[in-house]
């Protein structure tokens, strides 16, 4: 019995031999972290954003008299339609009615001048040439010359009649295109004028069967975008409908205060969509080059530096990016990286700049 133990003894000690030796998997040397690399990607970026936009009457005025004067009558009232050339507003000003009649006497009695002494330079002209010496050539000379200055002031009277004609035609105001009235702030028996009623308009008109929407467009936003080209929008008044329309004007010039561009498409008016209302446009962005993209935890910031973390064998290296559009899941950046590039998947400050890492392929 004895025999038989030692001998299974000594087959387990050669069969344990025979097993091979299990290998634990390899650990990073202390201190080293562990992290998980994604690639840098490249592609053409082509997404859309929210702007807000704005719905504009097509045309819109304020209506001032281009004299002081009280207000007689006002046929219109908020709401009301009217046509190009309708009569909105008579006003009553006694001293523009004066000065007008004033310059109908005057040209009146210029008019009356110029007939005498016209007669009268053509009757001694006749004599004189029917009976050589029998008027004085300065007599002749003198009658010319009272004819040509009463010719003169007939002339400037009837200058200062038509422009008192004119005056008086101010006191008549007229719709300077079709529209309707949508503010009304005096009333018959007020003063009208441009320092009247606190600056305040007698009338405003609108043009709002045809309106403009319009859209400041950021500076960064704008390239690609073209005359024709079809942008679609939403508006709180028509909740679930998206509308269409295509760009009709752009300013081509970006302003300076804003870094904004203005972008107007012309869209019918409606009960949905009304002057003074506002709309979401989905403002179509494409690049016209490739850009390069990244996760979004892929970027980090330490308060000082927005970066991204490049693993270059096994060193980690901080890359100062800024950031530019979202496009399916993925972040513009721009900086010192190039598509294939490998950095870490959560970016994070507490892997710092120049310090040795072990790095995985994400699966």
């Amino acid at each position: 019995m004895r025999v038989l133990a030692i001998a299974g003894i000594c087959a387990a000690l050669i069969a344990g031999c025979e097993r091979p030796p299990q290998v634990a998997p390899s650990a990073p040397p202390p201190g080293v972290a562990e992290v998980v690399v994604v690639p840098v990607e490249s592609a053409v970026l082509s997404t859309s954003v929210a702007l807000p936009g704005q719905f504009l009457p097509f045309e819109s005025a304020d209506l001032y008299p281009k004299v002081q004067a009280f207000v007689e009558s006002i046929a219109v009232d908020r709401g009301s339609h009217v046509r190009a050339g309708d009569v909105l507003v008579r006003l009553s000003a006694p001293e523009i009615t004066a000065q007008q009649a004033q310059a109908a006497a005057n040209y009146r009695a210029a008019s009356a001048t110029l007939v005498s002494d016209r007669a009268t330079y053509e009757r001694l002209a006749s004599a004189a040439a029917k009976t050589p010496g029998i008027i004085a050539d300065n007599d002749l000379e003198v009658a010319r010359q009272l004819a040509a200055a009463s010719a003169a002031a007939a002339e400037a009277a009837d200058e200062a009649l038509r422009s008192a004609r004119e005056m008086t035609g101010y006191l008549t105001i007229r719709a300077p295109f079709d529209g309707v009235i949508t503010a009304r702030n005096l009333h018959p028996g007020a003063i009208a004028g441009v320092s009247g009623a606190s600056g305040l308009p007698i009338l405003q008109l609108a043009k709002i069967d045809k309106l403009r929407l319009t859209v400041a467009v950021p500076a960064s936003d704008i390239q690609g975008a073209a005359v024709g080209q079809t942008i679609s929008f939403t508006t709180p008044s028509a909740p679930g409908k998206t509308f269409n329309a295509p760009i009709t004007r752009m300013a081509q010039a970006v302003d300076p205060r804003t870094r904004t561009m203005m972008v107007e498409a012309d869209v019918p008016g409606s009960a949905e969509l009304t002057a003074g209302s506002f709309a979401s446009v989905n403002w179509p962005i494409t690049r016209s080059y490739p850009t390069l993209r990244v996760p979004p935890g892929t970027i980090a910031n330490d308060q000082q530096r927005q970066f991204v973390i490049v693993v270059e064998g096994d060193i980690a290296k901080w890359v100062d990016v800024t950031t530019g559009l979202n496009d399916k899941g993925l972040v513009e950046v721009f900086g010192e990286l190039k598509a294939g590039d490998l950095i870490v998947e959560h970016g994070t400050d507490a892997i710092r700049d120049g310090t040795t890492v072990k790095a995985a392929r994400k699966p």
